[in-house]
């Protein structure tokens, strides 16, 4: 069973990592519209059209890209105040809590971005300046949600069986 989870956490760490990399793009583009506009704006008097909407999309596939990643490597800000009273127990039902609502909320999130995904695509929903779509954005929401269920439920049980064996 240790072996077979652990080969499911490198798969998992794997897919949370190429996620990062889209994600690592994304900053990287944000960063440069960003310098650009600001350059293009007050060294040339010629700002870039559009560059709101570009950075607020891109941002949002940022983020859905790296939440994954971040919560395979339990990177999350986590405020453990109450850890020294609650003891083993007490904190692995915390953890099963925390883990279950976190993986229920994201589960939802992920189904009605896809739906809202297939929606846009279907109608060509696009950005009001750019006319840019907007489906892949709401796609990359439901990938980054998705994957972040699959990484909850495998946390889920990963501290389910390593509890068992204490």
């Amino acid at each position: 069973m240790q072996a077979r989870m652990n080969t499911w956490s490198a798969r998992m760490l794997g897919a949370t990592k190429v996620l990062t990399v889209i994600g690592s793009i994304c900053l990287i583009g944000i960063v440069t519209i960003v310098t650009g506009g600001v350059v293009m704006r007050y060294v040339f008097a010629a700002p870039i059209l559009g560059t709101n909407e570009i950075v607020q999309l891109t941002a949002v596939a940022l983020v859905m890209s790296a939440l994954p990643y971040c919560t395979i490597r339990n990177e999350h800000v986590a405020v453990d105040v109450f850890d020294a009273y609650l003891g083993n127990i007490g904190r692995l039902i915390g953890d099963i809590i925390s883990r279950g609502l976190s993986g229920f909320i994201f589960a939802i999130l992920s189904h009605r971005a896809a739906l809202k995904a297939l929606d846009a695509w279907e109608w060509g929903d696009a950005t009001n300046m750019l006319q840019m779509p907007i489906w892949p954005f709401y796609a990359m929401i439901s990938v980054g949600a998705g994957l972040c269920v699959i990484v909850f439920a495998l946390q889920l049980v990963l501290a389910i069986f390593e509890r068992g064996r204490a």
